[in-house]
């Protein structure tokens, strides 16, 4: 047990340490940004919404990467994996054309169907053109991701995320406000420090992929067209991709909800997302950390290990979140008040902070088994359940809450922890229904690197 343990953690250490330097930039981001006022708060709060909405609809190319080349690693069949992340690449490229053109015609657009305010559309749609450039190296950065955590290196995740994440710190406090001898430029430097600090991500992936890696898996080797491998690839990603979206687009709807409360709401809202996003952090972590494991014991022919490490993985994280909630719990308002000093912001994001802090033990559920059904390929069960669950349930609940029963942001947020714990009961009640004997790794005949 303690060397399964290990294992999980030295893999999930590093993962926390990346999705940390994320999510911990974000919030840094914020709170800095927040000195600009609440309009600033919740433009960059709606903003993040938008962007996470055009990062799950590609996601899956990623999640799709991570778990066939965690197979290919466990079965041995490394020359398959590169092809199927050249084949992720490619993928990319349709995927950039695509965000780059909306960031080019229609970030005002995007804010005037949420339902934001004149202000708001007028000094925010240049941070979200920005953010949406950035998005193109995101992409990128999905894939090289997925590849090195299916091959069992999440150090090289953290490394980079750390380094890029640090740079756009740096740079968000200097292109602000003016300080560190760099022009002061506002909201609009804060969305061109991320840029920059995505592309120095993406420029570190791309060395260790193709130069430092090279010489174990010759991934600098041409890729012919492979139908079959394209649309699974294809196929895996939709599905992923759609699931993702389908979440991401019900926040999206859950936003424009809030947004509607007035702007203190919102910013309110978005302070708690922030915190709250300290917990989603293991669990993405632990989720990725299941993928990694149970796809590669697949691969071995070895599912019950599979299902075993699934379950471990599912138990350290939960003892993570679980101590992480009693701490958001009662220093709540504390926490509230670094990110704006406006009572009425603070104190309604501590309530909703509050209701959060151990219900999110249910959407790291929702990560960890989901991450372990990804990692046997069982997506289609992830999509059908993101689509009933969240436009059945989620969004009609949000309504019903938030304004038929008048209880504003505190009935939009039970309604969003109703949907997480669903979502994390079906998709463990799966996991240990499924039929592990009949599991098989998606894996061809392929020779060795």
């Amino acid at each position: 047990m303690l060397k399964d343990w290990k294992k999980i953690l030295l893999l999930a250490i590093p993962s926390i340490a990346s999705f940390a330097s994320m999510t911990l930039t974000g919030t840094i981001n914020l709170i800095m940004v927040g000195q600009l006022g609440a309009l600033a708060i919740a433009i960059v709060g709606v903003s993040n919404i938008i962007m996470y909405n055009a990062w799950a609809l590609f996601s899956g190319i990623g999640h799709t990467t991570n778990y066939l080349v965690a197979q290919n690693y466990g079965s041995n069949t490394m020359k398959q994996g590169v092809e199927r992340t050249y084949i992720a690449f490619y993928l990319c490229v349709f995927a950039c054309i695509f965000t780059f053109l909306v960031g080019l015609f229609f970030p005002e657009s995007i804010f005037r169907v949420l339902g934001s305010s004149v202000e708001m559309i007028e000094e925010g749609s240049t941070y979200l053109q920005i953010r949406f450039y950035a998005m193109l190296f995101s992409i990128f950065i999905f894939v090289f991701h997925g590849f090195f955590r299916g091959i069992g290196d999440t150090k090289t995740p953290m490394i980079s995320s750390v380094v890029g994440n640090v740079i756009m710190i740096i740079l968000t406090y200097g292109l602000t406000y003016g300080n560190l001898g760099l022009p002061k430029l506002g909201l609009f430097g804060a969305g061109l420090a991320l840029l920059i600090g995505e592309f120095v991500i993406f420029l570190i992936c791309a060395y260790v992929y193709f130069i430092k890696l090279h010489k174990s898996y010759e991934t600098r080797s041409r890729v012919a067209f492979n139908y079959k491998e394209s649309k699974l690839i294809l196929g895996e990603s939709s599905k992923l991709g759609i699931q993702e979206f389908s979440m991401s687009m019900a926040m999206f709807v859950f936003t424009a909800f809030v947004t509607r409360l007035g702007t203190e709401a919102l910013a309110a809202n978005e302070v708690a997302l922030s915190v709250m996003s300290l917990g989603f952090m293991p669990a993405f972590a632990f989720g990725s950390t299941a993928t990694i494991l149970v796809g590669q014991e697949v691969g071995r022919g070895q599912p019950f290990e599979g299902k075993k490490a699934g379950t471990n993985t599912a138990i350290i994280g939960s003892i993570f979140l679980f101590i992480l909630g009693i701490l958001q719990f009662f220093f709540a308002e504390p926490i509230a008040r670094v990110y704006t000093h406006d009572p009425a912001v603070y104190e309604l994001a501590a309530r909703l902070i509050m209701i959060s802090a151990f219900l999110q033990l249910f959407d790291g559920l929702l990560n960890f088994y989901a991450g372990g059904l990804r990692g046997i390929g069982d997506t289609s069960f992830l999509l059908k359940t993101s689509l009933i669950l969240g436009w059945l349930l989620f969004i009609p609940l949000s309504y019903l809450l938030t304004f038929t029963l008048e209880l504003a942001s505190i009935g939009a947020w039970i309604s969003l922890y109703t949907y997480l714990t669903a979502f994390g009961v079906c998709v463990m009640i799966r996991f240990y229904r499924s039929d592990w004997s009949l599991v098989r790794a998606n894996v061809g005949e392929t020779s060795e690197i």
